[in-house]
């Protein structure tokens, strides 16, 4: 697999997969649906993160220091937005599923933590965009950028909530992979001539 086909799957399945689990996301939490939205949330639990290598492989193409200001950035999006899956996910269903005390302290908290992801994420994101726009040209990355920006937006409003969640995961999977594709591929370094 040759360089730019591994920088596409890295930004696209991670957001593709977190959409495909969202398909199954119940539209409210219920007892019902307690052990479900548990389960859910715990599968994602690994993949949310994830949704960080877009961001980062993206910006550290450009330059070491775009690459780890992004880095913090999507570190900063990756713990806070993981405790939104923690507590509004998988503590609030077993929470729900014994009776339900206490479960709008829960979605306070977690909502406040995940905001703190979700804008991480996106400046996380801002970055990445500027470099590559300034790298590969504003209007070589100007779709992409588009996707992530709206599919960031969405993230942040809808969650993985069907439709619009699963929505923004497939705006993130196509963004980043649209510059992905745009991407040039990194120089190599000039082979020694040989007598």
């Amino acid at each position: 697999m040759d360089h730019r086909a591994r920088l596409l799957a890295a930004v696209t399945v991670p957001p593709l997969v977190t959409a495909a689990v969202g398909l199954m996301h119940p539209p409210t939490l219920t007892v019902e649906a307690a052990h479900h939205w548990q389960m859910m949330h715990t599968i994602l639990l690994p993949v949310f993160p994830l949704l960080a290598l877009g961001p980062w492989l993206v910006a550290r193409r450009s330059s070491h220091a775009a690459g780890v200001v992004v880095g913090v950035l999507a570190f900063v999006y990756a713990c806070f937005y993981t405790s939104l899956d923690v507590i509004a996910g998988i503590a609030a269903g077993a929470v729900k599923h014994d009776g339900g005390v206490g479960l709008g302290t829960l979605f306070r908290v977690a909502g406040d933590l995940g905001d703190v992801g979700s804008y991480a994420y996106f400046a996380a994101s801002a970055v990445a965009l500027a470099v590559a726009a300034r790298d590969l040209g504003l209007q070589r990355v100007a779709p992409g950028a588009v996707l992530v920006a709206v599919g960031a937006i969405m993230f942040w409003q809808e969650h993985v909530y069907r439709p619009w969640g699963v929505l923004a995961m497939a705006l993130l999977a196509a963004g980043w992979g649209w510059i992905a594709l745009v991407a040039r591929t990194p120089d190599r370094e000039p082979e020694s001539a040989t007598a």
